[in-house]
């Protein structure tokens, strides 16, 4: 059995780290916990105790907890180190080589991987404090699991909020298995396109990319090398794959190609049909009433070229299409049009999905379509991430 050291650290995501641990424990993982003094004012040791099973470690300096596993013991006697959440405080602390309370003393002491999942106010997460922080913990080996957009118990919007752990479990599974991804390189586009009309003016759409960052996040977990290309979005950068930012179909068609060959393709983005003939000067109301005529023409298909045969066909192909009427049939007549190999639908029609933090989807294959229920976007990404690993088992 492998096993997890998991230290719940102070924050109102706290209360998730219980079921991180159900999910772990049911997963056949063993868990043991340390809970901070902040993180006592969220959950309870006993809580935490009727979980795991086990004794649930508190403080530094307790003679009986030295006498029987020492903090040093403590800090390697686990597979993993988890923090779930790992405020800023204890991430700083990692950061700088603090030492002045069980759970940093074990950070600094253990010879394990350290898996960390942020949970803070948005100002906190986006200060330049955080951000050196979180770079300096990655080129040191630390492995993040990003937090999710959304509101927050504080009243604020934005990134910061823990992921969900069933997110954090298959980061955990990686990090421990190596993953069933691992060697794969998947290439995955998020976001929408932007087509310049003139130098102030553009066409796009409502695509926010969160189910594309999701979908990148959770492949990375599983063990992929992911190169995400996405298009303008307002979402924090995801950690631990390659990153390439765009603006326009034709930039996204650039980037897939060069991003090639992979293993896996998820094109996700909501990419533009039509780019306009950009003009050099914003164009005027001329007083005639018309409006001006917009010279349009059509855009690369990246998705039907990267699932033409051929060698640099990856080996799953995986589209999305957001429909507003007969989902299943649109779909599936995308899918034999297109040349991928999965579909997954959506209808965008007035649901509130495109641009929200949920998702409502058909998983159309070849063979068989799949009905999923309405659930977070970063959970559909987990669920999509085990049926790619499954493709590839």
């Amino acid at each position: 059995m492998k096993r997890i050291l998991l230290i719940v650290s102070g924050g109102i995501a706290a209360y998730k780290a219980l079921e991180l641990v159900r999910l772990a424990t049911k997963a056949g993982y063993g868990v043991t916990a340390v809970l901070t003094e902040a993180g006592s004012h969220f959950v309870t040791p006993l809580s935490l105790q009727a979980l795991t099973g086990e004794k649930v470690y508190q403080d530094l300096f307790s003679l009986t907890d030295e006498s029987e596993m020492g903090h040093i013991e403590l800090s390697r006697a686990a597979d993993l180190v988890v923090v779930a959440p790992a405020t800023a405080n204890i991430l700083a602390k990692l950061a700088a080589g603090l030492a002045d309370d069980l759970a940093s003393t074990l950070l600094l002491a253990t010879d394990k991987r350290v898996l960390v999942a942020p949970a803070m106010n948005v100002r906190m997460w986006q200060h330049p404090a955080t951000e050196a922080n979180i770079a300096l913990l990655q080129k040191r080996g630390v492995l993040v699991v990003p937090p999710d957009e959304g509101p927050m118990a504080c009243g604020e919007y934005g990134p910061g909020r823990l992921a969900e752990p069933p997110v954090i479990l298959a980061a955990i599974e990686a990090a421990l298995n190596d993953g069933p991804l691992k060697g794969k390189h998947a290439i995955v586009t998020s976001g929408p396109t932007h087509e310049p009309i003139d130098p102030v003016r553009y066409l796009a759409n409502r695509s926010s990319g969160k189910q594309g960052h999701a979908i990148a996040v959770a492949l990375a977990a599983l063990g992929a090398r992911v190169t995400l290309i996405s298009g303008p979005v307002c979402l924090p950068d995801p950690f631990g794959m390659e990153l390439v930012k765009v603006e326009t179909a034709r930039q996204m068609h650039e980037a897939v190609q060069a991003a090639l060959p992979a293993d896996i393709a998820v094109c996700a983005a909501a990419v533009a049909d039509w780019h306009v003939k950009e003009t050099a000067q914003k164009i005027k109301k001329d007083g005639s009433g018309r409006p001006p005529a917009l010279d349009l023409s059509e855009n690369a298909d990246i998705l039907a070229e990267i699932s033409k045969p051929g060698a640099r066909r990856p080996r799953l192909v995986v589209g999305f299409a957001a429909e507003t009427e007969k989902l299943a049939e649109h779909a599936s007549a995308k899918r034999k049009r297109k040349g991928c190999d999965w579909v997954v639908a959506n209808n965008v029609g007035g649901t509130g999905i495109m641009g929200g933090d949920e998702n409502e989807v058909l998983l159309i294959t070849g063979t068989a379509t799949e009905s999923w229920a309405r659930m977070g976007k970063s959970q559909l990404a987990q669920k999509l991430g085990e049926k790619i690993g499954e493709f590839f088992a």
